[in-house]
């Protein structure tokens, strides 16, 4: 749960938060697979979101596939089914509180798992990005499938985007 706007810097720190917490637990995975549902936060050609995962995957020394979602097509999104069940779990309740919200969310079971439920109150303001120039040097880290499909599919190699941002 966010207090703030959801912006990329947003979504990259939760992830980074989320791997901090449970890295050990996947310290077998070479490659994540991140499914993104193409919102203009986290949109492959959204340049402050690409530079910060491209930042991950190099600290992380890990491979990340972004996988988009089609546009308007959400009931392919497996997130939106938990949504509609956290939606039941409240039913008609008043959620009147922030404390009411994260109760709730703390006793809902989605396929017999109980979510891990934070509050994040850090502060993200939109409009942060890089420039052209500084984007298009990151671009050659970042492996699209095919230029017709390719803000679709991509993936992003730790050595490519230490070779792009520390060659000389």
């Amino acid at each position: 749960m966010v207090e703030s706007k959801v912006t990329a810097d947003c979504i990259v720190d939760l992830l980074v938060d989320f791997w901090k917490d449970n890295k050990e637990r996947f310290k077998h995975i070479h490659t994540l697979v991140l499914n993104a549902d193409n919102g203009p936060e986290c949109h492959s050609r959204r340049t402050q979101f690409m530079q910060r995962i491209c930042e991950f995957a190099l600290q992380n020394d890990i491979v990340v596939k972004l996988v988009y979602y089609p546009p308007y097509h959400s009931k392919y999104n497996p997130i939106e089914r938990v949504w509609g069940g956290l939606e039941q779990h409240w039913n008609t309740d008043i959620l009147d509180t922030k404390q009411t919200v994260l109760n709730f969310a703390r006793t809902f079971t989605w396929a017999e798992n109980k979510p891990t439920v934070k509050l994040w109150s850090f502060i993200y303001y939109t409009g942060k990005k890089l420039s052209t120039k500084a984007m298009i040097l990151l671009e050659q880290a970042i492996d699209r499938l095919n230029d017709t499909i390719g803000k679709w599919f991509v993936t992003i190699h730790p050595y490519k985007v230490k070779n792009i941002l520390f060659s000389g």
